[in-house]
């Protein structure tokens, strides 16, 4: 082998000689040497001016990248999927409600989630070579720079979608050489460690698409799609996928809404229909689709799925919206927080660390991409919003000035508002609310955000409750319902009940709750202020209540306890749950854009009342809906069902709130009515509107109708509140709580109630009855003394012992002649109150006549039990001061009056009042009979003749014959004053006008 290539090879050496020796090829050589030689020369001058070209090119290249600094894989990642994704919202039961309210919408999805049309539909138009290239086009590269070097009319673009990814996610929109060379650069590195799916997952989920039916701005195919045609991505046809893919080219030109989300007219819709076509010409040409699909693309009616009318969650459900994005980043502050490792507990304690970690959950909660899934449901807020807004009475809107958003004064009208929420007891879940009357009006919150005094509904969580689990009271036990004076400072303090003349005296303690005094409550809250009652309405969850309020006697009324309608109804709420109080929330739970939950809320239940405390509590509330005196009883009569309800109302100063509380065994919902500005008072139009108390019974009713037609089963439970382990029904006299005794008994006063037998039931014997006799002076009832005229005194049977008053007095004290009024359920019983006489006999009063009534003058003195009337000297009559002054004298003579007070002693006579004597009536003479001729014989003696009988004179008793009355003057002439008008007998004060 080696022997035939030296051959060839000396055969080719000798022919190369042999023509190297003729003429022609002599000249052929040197022609082609300088050829050659030049082209060379140019081979050299091409080669080095290209290469300092590119050298310039490559230093100006590197000049413009010189300050991008070298990103990390993980970096350029990080940036990459750095996209902000809305956040959704969801009613229970997985309802959606709408999106966070942002300034650009965005719902991430996956590629294998994209229509297959819409991914080829994007190649076609922005990338045709995106499987084939690494991050860039030179050619299109070229062609872009020669455009913009010449100037060119025609502007055909050279960035790929990994560059368009680099332009949107790492830089900027700037238009320049160096943002075009650090995007070339960043392309080509990214394409080295992200898929060509990753990439193309990414882009679709960043390229901007315009605006949407809502109105909103939007990023991301899969808003895209929902937003334009309400159609996931993965189910976009092909004229659909091509009209969304021709968008982000002229984002506001190309979309079909105008700003607001009103669809453009045809002319609007023009630009983009044109651009859809462009797309599927593409689509032909690249062999995406076939000229048939192109056809049916081109016919296919693409304007009638353009979605209209899609309403955003802040524009439909303003209140919701708002509350769930705000309780959610209160939530994500802890989460993320606890992610730091920093207990979230510690938030509330540094206030630079709040402020920090709010910050970045309200960028999370809107940015994240969160399914945050509330309580709310959506059938019971729209019929409690339907039930708030038909309603017609609430009263009269007054002008006024207030702040607007800017916290600038304009004059304002504020309306009459409404807050009211319910919850479900067991669990603190807030199943619907009324937030206020038009958000647009005014966007305050007045079921979460508004506090306000809480007035009377403070009785039952503040003073009854903390006295049962404290064992003071049980539910029927005796309070004083009578006015005191208490020096509060420099100030004396009468307070007075909501109707300030009405005094009960002794009642029972769910009476006393029931028709909401005042007296009774402020007695028994200073009978256990040492034992801090504040601290189970702290327990309660109430955020604005301090330890200090303990102190002040005003707070058993409500006076400087604030709260908001969320804490009142669910302080109700555990009550109603056997005294366990459960946290309120909207959220259920919260979960990432994954789909991991990263929050879900737990029931912890903590005790504020024993379970006998919590049951006994709401049989005393039930009287409130169920009592002809109860002050719910109105709005339980206008329920169209029946459900085992218990509550309380509530009442502030001036009127100026108002409140009903109600529950059973199911829910709790609290309605709040009042004006935004406190300078206005519910009551101030009392001629034009409802009283305040009507209203908000009226409203209750209606939002727990509206409920019930949604919800029967869970508002119109038939379940009864079952009574636990620990609640008595025990015997008790029902004037002192104490055990019955003998005389207890044989009084007919022995009354029995419910009792928390592991916090008190009656054990010691009454010994509260004494002897009953008593008199009356100015209307009130007073012990009689020994002295005391016997026809002034009354009873004889029962009273009370100053033993049992000072008890039941304690610690204010009061008139204890005021215990057992005649309207009492006890008036049988007489005070033992010992009225403290002056010593000196009474004053004396003036007496009239008119026809034979006599009538007489109050005595001045204020110990005077009775009028004695006397005709001579003789005693007529014996009136008692509570039976008027006047007596109806029964004959002629003359009258003096006289007082008597309460130890025997009697006052100077009046002045006397006559009555006269009946003149008689003048007989008429007899006319003379003719005198008969008497007989010769028979003649009368002329002295025995007797006078005749019409000449005799009847004498009318002479006046000094009547005996005087004692200590009475010589009678002198006394000129008659008119007698007035004889007074009727007093009714036995009613309960709201007893003195």
């Amino acid at each position: 082998m080696r022997d035939k290539i030296k051959y060839w090879t000396n055969k080719a050496e000798e022919t190369t000689d042999r023509w190297a020796s003729t003429k022609w090829f002599k000249r052929l050589s040197i022609t082609s040497g300088v050829i050659w030689n030049l082209a060379l020369i140019l081979a050299i001058v091409l080669v080095t001016g290209g290469v300092f070209a590119a050298s310039v090119g490559a230093g100006y290249f590197a000049s413009l990248v010189d300050e991008e600094k070298l990103r990390t894989p993980d970096e350029m990642k990080g940036e990459i999927y750095s996209f902000e994704e809305t956040s959704e919202l969801y009613f229970d039961n997985d309802v959606y409600l709408g999106k966070l309210q942002t300034d650009l919408e965005r719902e991430v999805t996956t590629l294998d989630k994209v229509s297959t049309y819409a991914k080829d539909a994007v190649l076609a138009t922005e990338d045709e070579y995106f499987l084939e290239h690494e991050g860039i086009v030179p050619k299109a590269i070229l062609r872009g720079l020669f455009q913009d070097v010449s100037n060119s009319d025609s502007q055909t673009g050279g960035s790929t979608l990994t560059q368009q990814l680099i332009k949107n996610q790492i830089l900027t929109n700037e238009v320049s050489y160096e943002r075009k060379a650090k995007e070339i650069l960043l392309a080509m590195r990214l394409e080295k460690f992200m898929t060509k799916n990753e990439i193309m997952e990414a882009y679709l989920n960043i390229i901007p698409y315009g605006r949407i039916s809502s109105g909103a701005h939007i990023a991301g195919i899969e808003t895209a799609a929902k937003g334009i045609f309400n159609v996931p991505a993965s189910d976009l046809n092909l004229p659909q996928a091509a009209f969304i893919a021709g968008i982000p080219k002229a984002p506001y030109s190309y979309t079909p809404y105008f700003e607001g989300g009103k669809l453009k007219d045809e002319a609007g819709l023009q630009p983009g229909l044109d651009r859809m076509k462009t797309v599927l010409y593409r689509m032909k040409e690249t062999e995406y689709i076939t000229q048939q699909e192109y056809d049916e693309a081109i016919a296919y009616d693409i304007v009638s799925d353009f979605r209209q009318n899609e309403s955003r969650s802040y524009s439909e459900f303003p209140f919701v919206t708002v509350e769930i994005e705000k309780r959610a980043s209160r939530i994500l502050m802890d989460v993320l927080a606890e992610k730091d490792g920093i207990d979230p507990a510690t938030l509330t304690e540094n206030d630079k660390l709040y402020e920090e970690y709010a910050i970045l959950a309200d960028r999370a909660v809107r940015s994240n991409g969160y399914r945050i899934h509330s309580t709310i449901d959506k059938d019971l807020y729209l019929a409690q919003e339907e039930a708030q807004k038909s309603y017609p009475s609430y009263g009269t809107t007054v002008g006024g000035k207030g702040t607007n958003d800017e916290g600038e004064v304009v004059d304002k009208q504020f309306p009459v508002q409404v807050g009211s929420i319910m919850i479900e007891n067991a669990t603190g879940r807030i199943l619907s609310f009324v937030g206020g009357r038009d958000h647009d009006i005014e966007n305050l919150n007045h079921a979460t955000s508004a506090y306000r005094s809480m007035g009377s509904t403070v009785k039952p969580l503040l003073v009854y409750g903390p006295a049962i689990e404290l064992g003071q009271i049980g539910a029927g036990s005796p309070l004083v319902d009578v006015k005191f004076e208490h020096m509060d400072g420099s100030t004396m303090w009468r307070p007075a009940n909501f109707i300030a003349t009405s005094e009960q005296g002794i009642m029972p303690a769910r009476d006393a709750l029931a028709q909401s005094q005042n007296l009774p409550t402020l007695r028994l809250f200073a009978q256990i202020q040492q034992q801090m009652p504040i601290q189970y309405m702290m327990n309660a969850g109430f955020t604005r209540v301090e330890k200090a309020e303990n102190d002040n006697y005003s707070s058993a009324l409500g006076g400087g306890i604030e709260a908001s309608v969320e804490e009142i109804t669910n302080g109700y709420a555990m009550v109603g749950n056997n005294g366990q109080y459960v946290q309120t929330t909207m959220i259920d739970k919260i979960e990432d854009a994954e789909g991991n939950v990263i929050y879900e809320h737990k029931v912890e239940p903590a005790e504020v009342f024993t379970p006998p405390t919590a049951y006994v509590l709401t049989d005393m509330l039930r009287d409130v809906f169920k009592t002809d005196r109860g002050t719910a009883k109105r709005a339980n009569g206008l329920l169209k069902f029946n459900a085992d309800f218990a509550g309380k109302t509530g009442t502030t100063q001036s009127t100026k709130d108002v409140w009903l509380v109600g529950y059973n065994p199911n829910i709790t919902m609290g309605v709040w009515l009042g004006y935004d500005s406190e300078k206005f008072t519910l009551s101030q139009f009392e001629n034009r509107d409802l009283p305040a108390s009507l209203r908000v019974n009226q409203l209750w009713a209606r939002l727990m109708n509206a409920s019930y037609d949604v919800k029967p089963e869970l508002v119109g439970t038939a379940e009864k509140f079952k009574q636990p382990e620990g609640v008595v029904t025990k015997s008790f006299c029902g004037i002192s709580g104490l055990a019955p005794g003998g005389a207890c008994q044989e009084a007919g006063l022995v009354r029995s109630d419910l009792f928390n037998a592991k916090a008190m039931v009656p054990t010691e014997k009454d010994d509260s009855l004494t002897s009953g006799s008593f008199t009356s002076i100015n209307g009130k009832r007073y012990a009689a003394l020994s002295s005391t005229p016997s026809e002034f005194v009354s009873g004889g049977g029962i009273g009370v012992s100053q033993k049992y008053i000072d008890r039941m007095m304690a610690p204010f004290g009061g008139d204890a002649s005021k215990l057992f009024p005649g309207n009492s359920k006890f008036s049988s019983v007489v005070s033992g109150a010992a009225f403290k006489a002056d010593g000196a006999a009474p004053a004396g009063v003036k007496a009239a006549i008119n026809g034979n009534t006599i009538t007489w003058t109050d005595s001045p003195s204020n110990d005077v039990v009775g009028y004695r009337v006397y005709k001579g000297g003789s005693r007529v009559a014996s009136i008692s001061e509570a039976k008027g002054n006047s007596y109806s004298a029964s004959g002629a003579g003359s009258y003096t009056v006289v007082a008597v007070d309460i130890t025997g002693k009697q006052s100077a006579a009046s002045s006397s009042v006559s009555i006269a004597a009946p003149k008689p009536k003048p007989k008429p003479e007899p006319k003379p009979e003719p005198k008969p001729t008497p007989p010769p014989e028979e003649k009368e003696p002329e002295a025995e003749e007797e006078a005749p009988a019409e000449e005799e004179v009847e004498t009318p008793p002479a006046e000094e014959e009547e005996e005087a009355p004692p200590e009475e003057e010589p009678e002198e002439p006394v000129e008659e004053e008119p007698a007035p008008d004889e007074p009727e007998e007093p009714e036995e004060p009613a309960e709201d006008d007893a003195a």
